[in-house]
Formats: C-alpha cells, sequence, structure tokens
C-alpha cells in the first residue's frame, strides 16, 4: 500500500510539457506544442518531440533552445495599441517591423493572445500567463472582439442583416453578433462598428468582402469589455489581474448606445484606464 502511495505521489508531481514552457513565460501553449515538435526541447539530455510527454519539473532537466528552462514567471497582462504597418510576431525574415520593438525592454518576456493583420491596427493583448491565453483564445469562451470598419460605400440594410445572418468565408461560415453604423468622417464612406467572436484569418475583411464592398481601415476598440479607451497608437499598458478578466465580459451593443458618440466614451474612459493600469510609451 505504502508503495503504491509513494508511486501515485511521485506521478502526480509530472506535468504537459507544454504547459511546463507555458508557464515559464516563454510561449503560449500552442506556441510551445510547435517548439516540441520542431525538436527545440531537450529533457535530461534527450530531444523530445512528443506533444504529451509529461515531465518532473523538480526531477527533470529541461532545456529550450539550448539554455535551461526557467521556473514559472508571475504572471503579466498588458494590451498595445498595435500601429497598422506592424506584424503581430517577434521575428520577421523580410526584417519588417513586429510587435518586438514595442516590448523588447521588458523585464519579462511577453507574447500575443491572438493577432491583428499588418494592415490592421488597435487593441493587442498580451501575457506571459499560458492558462490564461488559452482561456481567451478558447473557442467556447466566445470572448467578444470589437472594431471599427470603414468600408468604400454605404452598405444598404440587407447586405447589413446578411452580415448578422452569417456569411461563408475561407474556414467557414461566420457571423457578427452585432453591426451598427457610426457618425464619423464623409458620407461616402460609411463607418460601422461589428462585434464578432471568432478569429480567423482577416475575418473582417472577408466578410465585408462577401456583400460586396472592401475594409479601408479597420481598428480593433476591445477585447470582451476591456477598450482601448484613450490609448496611443504604439502605447503599452499593464493591466491588473481584475483588468484582465474583463475580456472574457461580452460587449454588449446596448452598452455602447449609452454614449452619444463612440468617440465620446473613449474619452470618458481615460481616467480609467489609467487607474486599472501602468502606463509605459
Amino acid at each position: 500500500m505504502e508503495q503504491r502511495q509513494s508511486q501515485k505521489s511521485a506521478t502526480d508531481t509530472r506535468v504537459r510539457l507544454n504547459k511546463l514552457i507555458a508557464d515559464s513565460g516563454l510561449a503560449s501553449r500552442r506556441a510551445a506544442d510547435r517548439i516540441i515538435e520542431e525538436g527545440r526541447v531537450v529533457v535530461n539530455g534527450k530531444k523530445v518531440y512528443e506533444l504529451g510527454i509529461k515531465v518532473d519539473p523538480s526531477e527533470d532537466k529541461i532545456v529550450v533552445d539550448g539554455k535551461p528552462l526557467r521556473s514559472k514567471a508571475a504572471p503579466v497582462y498588458a494590451v498595445l495599441y498595435k500601429p497598422t504597418g506592424v506584424l503581430t510576431t517577434m521575428e520577421d525574415p523580410l526584417e519588417r517591423p513586429t510587435i518586438k520593438e514595442y516590448i523588447e525592454d521588458l523585464p519579462v518576456r511577453l507574447f500575443p493572445v491572438g493577432r491583428l493583420d499588418w494592415d490592421s491596427e488597435g487593441l493587442l493583448l498580451l501575457t506571459n500567463d499560458g492558462d490564461y491565453a488559452n482561456r481567451v483564445m478558447h473557442p467556447k469562451a466566445e470572448v467578444t472582439k470589437t472594431y471599427l470598419v470603414k468600408v468604400d460605400g454605404q452598405p444598404p440594410e440587407e447586405k447589413i442583416q446578411k452580415l448578422l445572418r452569417g456569411v461563408t468565408i475561407e474556414g467557414g461560415k461566420v457571423a457578427a453578433k452585432s453591426v451598427e453604423r457610426i457618425k464619423r468622417g464623409k458620407d461616402q464612406y460609411a463607418w460601422l462598428k461589428i462585434v464578432i467572436t471568432e478569429g480567423k484569418n482577416r475575418q473582417i475583411r472577408q466578410m465585408f468582402e462577401k456583400i460586396g464592398f472592401d475594409v479601408l481601415k479597420l481598428q480593433r476598440v476591445a477585447i470582451g469589455r476591456l477598450r482601448i479607451g484613450a490609448m496611443d497608437r504604439g502605447e503599452l499598458l499593464f493591466l491588473n489581474e481584475v483588468a484582465a478578466e474583463r475580456v472574457f465580459l461580452p460587449d454588449e451593443p446596448d452598452e455602447v448606445r449609452k454614449k452619444k458618440t463612440y468617440q465620446g466614451r473613449q474619452k470618458s474612459l481615460k481616467t480609467s484606464a489609467r487607474d486599472t493600469a501602468t502606463k509605459r510609451r
């Protein structure tokens, strides 16, 4: 009996290798899987490729890219206002601008949760907490993403309704949770606020292409109820845990209508944003 209990205790100390890498703050769980598949992880002197492998952090020697794996880092949460013309990655073989220049001097390594296209701007969530990143990215969480979109014309109401009913794009059928016209700029081009829960590649652009319109500008202004507020392009804000959890609260259209304009709500959030985050330029 004592031997069986001892074996069970030893088993309980073992964790999945990809989780351990994510917990260290080195990469997200999904990126950790790629690191393992590429043979960049060595456990007790041997390369491992098996994604489901379990290790004992207190006993096994784990090396990633030639460097010992660090112990679990304290969770850090941040948001970056990603400008257009910047890739949501740390390295680019073509040497194009990446988000690395905004976070490389930080004392902790952060990775993006999700992505924004090269030609899109707005709120980008960053963390070193792999479990948190997985919660945000999991389809069952249905985290809302809110965008302001400028299109090359004025979509009629029947076209807007088509976005709400759903359109088929590369990767499957998607539908907007809400679409609302925003008064901004010239009447020649429409501005709309659209809320989605999926996160397919270039989803918003493909959705508008399906109804016959090209996207001229695209800005993500909220993830859940974590809003961009009065942030400047290239600005980084650190979040406390309470603010980080706001991504799991849906961005409800009725809440938006309480303000006269979307710009007005942005200005009103400037003070609260500074209270819940530490500013870094």
